[in-house]
């Protein structure tokens, strides 16, 4: 509620500012042309709070471009208008960027960071050699497999079952581990 209050107070002052520019002794603009550029203005600044991913914020700058051609019969300077132009877009390009690198990643953490997980196997289990220890996501795991381990070999992660997990080999042992 209060985004919209603020860009509701953000259109009435400029839109006033805009108006009380036409006793100013210059020729006087076209009310359409400024409330466009008002209105593009307004779009950005609501582009700014709302997650739309752009689309607002383009509907702004393409009003406000518009705005600013129509004005051009009122000699406001041409680079000036280009120059709102070129930031409102780099604008944009801001906005948009920050908005995609908020999107949704996978898991790196929990089971779905582990399961598909492949690590070096570093100690067998006294005993069973069906049963070892890996150094996995900075923590060493316990493992089980169905088949011998030997250390150095590498296996992957099929299950988690409490804190041990179940492996199964991915290749022979590795020489150099």
């Amino acid at each position: 509620m209060n985004t919209r209050c603020c860009a509701i107070a953000w259109l009435l002052v400029l839109s006033g500012s805009a108006l009380a520019a036409d006793t100013a002794g210059m020729p006087a603009p076209d009310p359409i042309g400024m409330w466009l550029i008002t209105f593009g203005i307004a779009f950005l600044i609501a582009e700014a709070a709302l997650p739309n991913y752009g689309v607002i914020g383009l509907g702004g700058i393409v009003m406000f471009v518009i705005g600013a051609v129509i004005l051009t019969n009122a000699e406001l300077p041409v680079p000036l208008m280009i120059g709102l132009g070129l930031i409102s877009g780099l604008l944009l390009i801001f906005l948009l960027i920050r908005a995609l690198k908020t999107r949704p990643r996978h898991n790196v953490s929990g089971d779905a960071g582990l399961l598909g997980s492949v690590a070096p196997v570093l100690s067998l289990q006294a005993g069973d050699a069906c049963q070892g220890w890996v150094h996995l996501q900075g923590e060493r795991w316990q493992v089980t497999c169905a088949n011998p381990l030997q250390i150095g070999q590498r296996v992957r992660v099929v299950a988690r079952k409490g804190l041990m997990l179940e492996v199964s080999a991915t290749d022979a042992v590795s020489k150099g581990e």
